[in-house]
């Protein structure tokens, strides 16, 4: 909340052969309380920006302390169970397209259509989102995807709804300054005190948004759930595709 201190920690816990885990810890303080506490850790993956074609192997990282060792073997499980989600999605996919029209038959009283939940923002990437090569801020693009994400979501409950996690974010391709992004969100399910909104970015240049041909760029699915006025978390309705 405004007037609160917001502090945010970031480390590298390993170095893999091309690319390394960031832990990122954020915690906040109450000045006049001078309560602190966490309210966020996340795990980024980077790789490093090649000058050729090559891509740079890294150096190990110096394990100093106890939790260093300790976050450095947790990295290569989350690893293991980061590439293990994205393999089952994929296969998950692949077996709803052969399943066809699978929902043509669902009906449920009451049901709100996920049409209604669907939103799309457009946006214009300028140099304030952008880093020193030109390349939009992942950072900025979360934050858009929130922003449409939210919406999507408040359509549904109603309310406003507060953003508990972020899963499978992921970069498929850059965007630099320029460029047009598209952001498309729309209601996948809910679970009573919760919500899914998958969002969709594409990005298109000059070119591409005059043929129409856009590029994938990123991906992610964002749960929400929302509370009244006593702090009691909100049921969600049902839906349906």
């Amino acid at each position: 909340r405004v007037g609160q201190i917001i502090t945010i920690k970031a480390k590298v816990n390993r170095a893999f052969k091309t690319s390394m885990e960031v832990g990122i810890k954020v915690t906040v303080q109450d000045v006049l309380t001078n309560v602190e506490k966490i309210v966020s850790v996340a795990y980024a993956t980077y790789v490093a920006k090649p000058v050729g074609a090559g891509k740079i192997e890294l150096e190990p990282v110096k394990l100093l302390s106890t939790d260093d060792h300790l976050e450095h073997t947790l990295a290569i499980e989350r690893r293991r169970i980061r590439l293990g989600y994205e393999q089952v999605f994929q296969n998950l996919m692949q077996e709803s397209n052969k399943e066809g029209d699978y929902y043509g038959t669902f009906e449920e009283e009451d049901a709100v259509s996920t049409d209604l939940t669907h939103v799309q923002s457009i946006e214009l990437v300028q140099p304030p989102h952008a880093n020193h090569h030109g390349n939009t801020f992942g950072g900025q693009i979360m934050a858009w995807m929130e922003t449409v994400a939210s919406i999507s979501a408040s359509r549904l409950c109603h309310s406003y709804p507060i953003l508990k996690s972020v899963n499978m974010f992921k970069f498929w391709g850059p965007s630099v300054v320029g460029d047009r992004l598209v952001f498309n969100a729309i209601v996948n399910n809910t679970f009573r005190n919760s919500v899914e909104v998958g969002v969709r970015v594409e990005a298109y240049n000059c070119e591409e948004w005059i043929k129409d041909q856009a590029r994938h760029i990123n991906s992610a699915f964002l749960i929400f759930n929302s509370v009244n006025d006593k702090g009691e978390l909100l049921t969600f309705p049902r839906i349906k595709p």
